[in-house]
């Protein structure tokens, strides 16, 4: 044998000593990760792997559906919510001026039309309306001027304003 040949099969040797330090490290690691009571000999330990595996990917697409399920009643019980929602009407009179506010849900415009109709009906005149959306509710902020006695009273009774009787 020569000098060199020696040397390569020491180098071969040694290469193959790291791989199977390195091999045992992995399987002990996967033996870590395995809910198992028992020490498994190798071939049982990657076979208890891959089903353990499958489970997980089985498991996490369970939940995975349950997620988009859960979601998903979630966005109907929000929007069943916000159509149920009462409006909330607020009058502040100052002498002459009438500053009402109004909540309502995104979809309940009809109020906004009944409140000027009342303040037209009474003789007041709208000077500035504003309005702006945030989540799922509308904020009214209107500003009139009553021009002969007040018309609080009529706007303050939610029968009318809202179509009931």
């Amino acid at each position: 044998m020569q000098p060199g040949q020696s040397a390569s099969r020491v180098g071969r040797n040694e290469i193959e000593r790291c791989r199977r330090v390195q091999m045992k490290a992995h399987f002990s690691r996967l033996a870590s990760l395995i809910p198992t009571k028992e020490r498994l000999a190798l071939p049982s330990l990657l076979d208890q792997s891959t089903s353990y595996i499958r489970q997980l990917k089985q498991r996490l697409e369970e939940l995975r559906k349950r997620r988009e399920k859960l979601q998903g009643d979630r966005a109907v019980i929000e929007e069943q919510r916000d159509s149920l929602m009462l409006p909330v009407l607020a009058i502040r009179e100052v002498g002459s001026a009438l500053e009402i506010n109004l909540i309502t849900g995104v979809n309940q415009n009809c109020l906004l039309y009944e409140i000027f109709s009342v303040l037209r009906e009474e003789g007041a005149e709208v000077l500035t309306a504003s309005c702006s959306t945030v989540g799922s509710r509308t904020f009214y902020s209107i500003y009139s001027q009553t021009i002969k006695g007040s018309c609080c009273t009529r706007l303050g009774q939610g029968r009318q304003l809202t179509g009931g009787n």
